[in-house]
């Protein structure tokens, strides 16, 4: 799958054992083309609330067991996924709604908005691969909530001059308040005392959730708990990549080379080498 293309998407396929590299892409192709409703294309926000509405009785034909009246191809690959799988459609909702409110919404005033709004963006995608591997626990759940909500809040920050150019600032206003970053920062690219002291504020917020539920990489089964221990660890290097630019993500956008690679990978196999011998969880938060 393209990592870059629904970046809070929590696997990226390789790993998957093959029989459910299937139902994967299909939920992966449907969160897509809502996504793309949302922010792509030249239409209106009248036209994306319409697409939208549409995409959702696509959701409805499949509860009711009907064709759907739009992309019928992909709505009945996903109804097959969701016989063959037991899924809720729940969590579509949940993410259409996000996609909905992504239209309208243009600013967050404050923390708990923004994590209502990563609740449903994001969130959903991890429940839905949990019930696909049958371990949606409820210490499963809280622990991917926490991992998704932390992968939202490092795609925000890293593309905080691309959302500036759709007319979207994530960073919530009270904080911004708080530490005397103004609009004028994100619209000019500065990087001052200010701006540092939020990102740092910010980072540590997101890294904080990315390590909550990190211990989830090591009570899931097979290669999908290896996918987690490098989703995890290639999250918070971007997180590394962000400080060890102070903070620019204006003019030194946080992208993964060779090098990181290869620590995310390091750093993975000796997360997913404590499972295997029993050791405790190495601390990942030294990672920073």
């Amino acid at each position: 799958m393209e990592a870059d293309h629904y970046e809070n998407f929590p696997v990226a396929g390789v790993l998957l054992p093959k029989a459910l590299r299937a139902p994967v892409g299909v939920i992966y192709h449907v969160v897509r083309t809502a996504a793309e409703i949302a922010d792509e294309g030249d239409w209106s926000p009248p036209e994306r609330h319409a697409r939208l509405a549409d995409f959702r009785a696509g959701l409805d034909a499949v509860a009711r067991g009907r064709a759907a009246p739009v992309h019928p191809t992909l709505f009945a690959k996903l109804a097959d996924a969701v016989r063959r799988h037991g899924l809720p459609l729940e969590p579509f909702y949940e993410l259409v709604s996000a996609f909905e409110q992504d239209v309208d919404t243009m600013r967050y005033a404050d923390r708990p908005s923004l994590l209502d709004y990563c609740s449903r963006s994001a969130n959903p995608v991890g429940e839905l691969m949990l019930r696909l591997i049958g371990a949606a626990t409820p210490e499963n759940l809280a622990d991917s909530d926490s991992i998704c909500t932390g992968l939202q809040l490092v795609s925000l920050l890293r593309d905080i001059p691309t959302d500036w150019q759709r007319g979207r600032v994530y960073l919530p206003l009270a904080e911004r308040r708080r530490f005397g970053v103004s609009e004028a920062h994100i619209a000019a690219g500065i990087v001052d005392d200010a701006w540092r002291a939020l990102m740092r504020h910010e980072i540590a917020h997101a890294r904080a959730l990315i390590v909550r539920g990190a211990p989830l990489a090591l009570r899931v089964p097979g290669r999908f708990g290896l996918e987690l221990c490098s989703v995890v660890h290639g999250a918070l290097r971007v997180l590394d990549r962000i400080e060890h630019a102070d903070y620019d993500v204006f003019y030194n956008r946080p992208a993964l080379h060779a090098a990181d690679w290869a620590i995310i990978l390091l750093r993975t196999a000796a997360m997913w080498l404590s499972r295997r011998v029993g050791a405790r969880l190495p601390s990942i938060e030294g990672n920073a």
